[in-house]
């Protein structure tokens, strides 16, 4: 019944703490094109790829005790911190699951800006186009965040480097 809720608290598991909600939409997304079976569906958003089925569970994970999430103000926004609780950590030793490992996917998005996650979970989004198209599209619907080709072509080898992990 909680299969999908388990995937996510695995996913916190291996990250021990996540901040940002667009930082968490974007790192699942990009493990789910990573071939890591994660079963929400994404919609474009304003900042990238979009999961209303994520925000959901993550709620839901909260209400079950499963998941702390930590609003903190800062001067001008508001920044979540999410972290498994030890009750998502008793849940999670009960529950066998058998996803692919993500560790090393996850320290490697950890260490890159939610702006650069956007911008790999962006190219994902749109990868079954021709390379030329998903640039073209990045710079009329990303315009505001000014990205350039050797953003691109970060993002690129980035998404080589993590779906080489494992293969």
């Amino acid at each position: 019944m909680l299969e999908k809720h388990a995937k996510l608290m695995q996913f916190f598991s291996n990250s021990d703490e996540i901040i940002g909600r667009k930082r968490l939409q974007k790192m699942i997304y990009i493990l789910k094109k990573c071939d890591i079976p994660f079963e929400e569906r994404y919609q474009f958003h304003f900042y990238g790829p979009y999961s209303e089925e994520l925000t959901l569970r993550i709620e839901e994970m909260g209400n079950l005790g499963f998941l702390n999430e930590i609003k903190e103000d800062k001067k001008n926004y508001s920044q979540y911190r999410y972290q498994l609780t030890d009750a998502g950590c008793e849940f999670l030793d009960h529950y066998h699951m058998d996803l692919p490992p993500m560790n090393r996917h996850i320290q490697l998005m950890k260490e890159k800006s939610s702006r650069f996650l956007e911008l790999v979970s962006t190219l994902l989004f749109f990868e079954q186009l021709p390379k030329a198209e998903i640039t073209e599209k990045v710079f009329t619907v990303k315009g505001k965040q000014n990205y350039n080709e050797e953003d691109i072509a970060e993002a690129w080898a980035f998404i080589a480097q993590l779906r080489q992990i494992g293969a």
